[in-house]
């Protein structure tokens, strides 16, 4: 049986997916795929944007981008967003999903 693979789009260099966050988590890791949408739990509270950059900070350093490479585009208040990763591929998204 192989992992569900996280819906995404490719455009202009980059990949675009959805990302379902868990906050508060004991570690910053993948947790495979959750409705169409990349699962990762970041160690990080919801608040002040803390889990937010701590996502960027994970995304950027598992697709092996810079930080700046890594956009939020839409659900920044939700545990549910959509993210822009300049230079991602898919294999690594498949990869991340476990």
């Amino acid at each position: 049986m192989t992992a569900a693979v996280p819906d995404y789009t490719l455009s202009e260099g980059a990949i675009t997916f959805s990302v379902r966050v868990a906050p508060r988590a004991s570690k910053t890791c993948a947790a495979g795929e959750h409705d169409g949408a990349l699962k990762v739990r970041v160690a990080a509270p919801p608040v002040e944007g803390a889990a937010n950059e701590e996502l960027v900070r994970f995304l950027a350093r598992s697709f092996g981008v810079t930080l700046k490479d890594v956009e939020i585009t839409a659900g920044r208040s939700s545990k549910t967003k959509a993210v822009r990763v300049r230079g991602g591929t898919a294999e690594r998204l498949k990869l991340l999903a476990g």
